[in-house]
């Protein structure tokens, strides 16, 4: 059953009147009797009455009409759909991110992505920077915004977000009072970091950076996320050195001060193994047009 004879079948049966069909089609008049007689032939039942004078649909003309006009349209979301998939404005993408992003690059992202392809589905979960290595490879995630570096993932990588660090600490603590904090002046307080086993190369890169200028921090625990640091800090039982944009919602009680930490950022990168479908490509363009001059290797 050929589509051209199923369009032919519809607009016949809407107009009911060969000429007017055929110009519809714009087609001649003898060329859609072939049609009409081809698809009656293949179905072997009689779909329309015609004679000099008029034309009618059969009963199983009446049936098979809007089965015709559904399969023509099915026909045609799915022309549209590998259209639009050709051009990377319809799929769906899996995206991992770690805390850092949901303040605004996420969120910006997300619009971006909704306003320019709003046929684009994102499915979002948060994960640690090593399972996202691990989905990635296992083909469960098409990216993951992760904290960098990543040494020997086998990925490739895109810094997307750079941030100072800063110093969560009790708004009754002494070194709330100042405007900058040292990395030495960090010395004798016990501070909470987030776990090497969430982001190895964030926390090994961040105590190499503090140890060179001088700090000999004191851990009091490593922990998974900021957010239970940040409670801790509120329940006055120790400093965090956390990134800037973790601090964006602070507890009561708790306040931000910037770490002098000149030389040294927090780094996010868009993981990925591949950019192997023109979604991924559409993905990291907007990706990389929201960050402007931080997209690197």
């Amino acid at each position: 059953m050929e589509l051209k004879h199923l369009r032919a079948f519809v607009a016949l049966a809407e107009e009911l009147h060969f000429g007017r069909a055929a110009q519809r089609l714009c087609i001649v008049q003898p060329a859609l009797s072939m049609q009409i007689k081809a698809l009656e032939e293949e179905l072997e039942v009689r779909l329309l009455e015609r004679d000099r004078h008029k034309v009618a649909l059969t009963e199983t003309g009446r049936l098979f009409l809007p089965e015709a006009r559904a399969t023509l349209h099915q026909a045609m979301r799915a022309e549209q759909t590998a259209r639009l998939s050709s051009r990377g404005e319809i799929g769906t993408l899996r995206i991992a991110f770690v805390s850092s992003v949901l303040p605004k690059l996420l969120p910006t992202l997300i619009r971006s992505m909704h306003a320019r392809y709003p046929l684009i589905t994102l499915e979002l979960k948060d994960m640690s920077t090593p399972e996202q290595i691990a989905a990635l490879h296992d083909n469960k995630l098409d990216f993951g915004l992760m904290r960098l570096p990543v040494h020997g993932a086998g990925l490739e990588t895109r810094v997307v977000l750079e941030e100072p660090f800063v110093l969560a600490l009790p708004d009754d603590h002494p070194l709330a009072a100042k405007s900058l904090i040292h990395p030495a002046e960090l010395r004798g307080h016990p501070a909470f970091v987030l776990a090497r086993r969430y982001a190895p190369g964030f926390h090994d890169d961040m105590l190499v950076a503090l140890k060179r200028h001088g700090a000999d921090l004191e851990i009091a625990q490593e922990l998974g996320e900021f957010a239970t640091m940040l409670a801790l800090v509120s329940a006055g039982l120790g400093i965090g050195v956390i990134p800037a944009e973790a601090a964006t919602a602070l507890p009561p009680k708790v306040v931000a001060r910037p770490l002098d930490l000149p030389d040294h950022r927090a780094c996010i990168g868009l993981g990925f193994t591949r950019l192997d479908s023109a979604a991924k490509r559409s993905l990291a363009a907007v990706m990389e047009e929201n960050v402007g001059d931080v997209w690197r290797k």
